[in-house]
């Protein structure tokens, strides 16, 4: 059986099985939220830093903010790629995933809760190997729950202003086959590519796909989001283990 078609994949395991998952805790001393979070051989540094202030538009509205920064070290790849810092500004590739992620995090945030300060989500990949930006997703939002939970302690926040888990998974066709989680080599070859984003309670935040190479119909778009939806559930009871309630 070839490493791309039937229940078999290249790295031997089935079309809907997630790649082994390793969450580390206050991976750094400084930030109120610091996790590493590791999907097979992709790991993204998540790290959520408190501000006490919003941006200028919110100001005197007695709400809160929560926002992303999202990049990658310059050997997290196969080969060097210089830092945007050096280039002078940052690629579209960066800005869009950078949005995706706080659009997220927002998503399941209740901003009246948190009062007028700012939470930065900083997601640095160290390693990629596919499945960066749904990685960072996941890895963001536990972190983001520990500067909640950092903030509550110091009584600064009266509950945990989280409305529900959240996280976010790649899908796609490969070989012709639907399967999700793609590692690099699976998502290079691929016909359609798909990110998921979705809450504990199994609602949908954001779905971005692309028929790569050729179109798909309606019955690997079912099976896209069924894939999809079961992984998720499983990366949130990793989430709501390591977190335990939102309150």
């Amino acid at each position: 059986m070839s490493a791309i078609s039937g229940l078999v994949r290249f790295d031997g395991r089935r079309r809907d099985q997630v790649r082994p998952v390793k969450v580390t805790r206050n991976f750094t001393k400084h930030a109120e939220g610091a996790v590493l979070i590791e999907m097979g051989d992709t790991k993204v540094i998540c790290t959520a830093s408190v501000e006490e202030k919003v941006p200028p538009f919110l100001k005197g509205k007695g709400t809160g903010w929560v926002t992303a920064e999202y990049a990658m070290l310059p050997r997290a790849t196969h080969e060097r790629s210089p830092r945007e810092a050096v280039k002078g500004k940052q690629g579209g590739r960066t800005l869009e995933i950078q949005r995706l992620v706080g659009r997220a995090l927002r998503s399941v945030t209740d901003m009246s809760q948190l009062g007028e300060r700012s939470i930065w989500i900083d997601c640095d990949v160290i390693q990629a190997d596919g499945g960066t930006r749904t990685a960072s997703i996941t890895g963001a939002f536990i972190a983001l729950a520990d500067a909640c939970a950092v903030l509550k302690k110091r009584d600064l926040l009266k509950k945990i202003p989280l409305t529900d888990y959240l996280a976010a998974i790649s899908v796609g066709k490969v070989g012709g086959e639907v399967m999700v989680d793609l590692a690099y080599t699976e998502d290079s070859m691929a016909e359609v590519d798909m990110n998921l984003v979705m809450t504990g309670r199994g609602q949908y935040v954001e779905v971005q796909g692309t028929a790569e190479r050729t179109p798909f119909a309606k019955q690997d778009m079912d099976e896209f989001l069924n894939f999809g939806w079961l992984a998720i559930q499983r990366l949130t009871a990793i989430q709501k283990e390591l977190i335990g309630a939102l309150d």
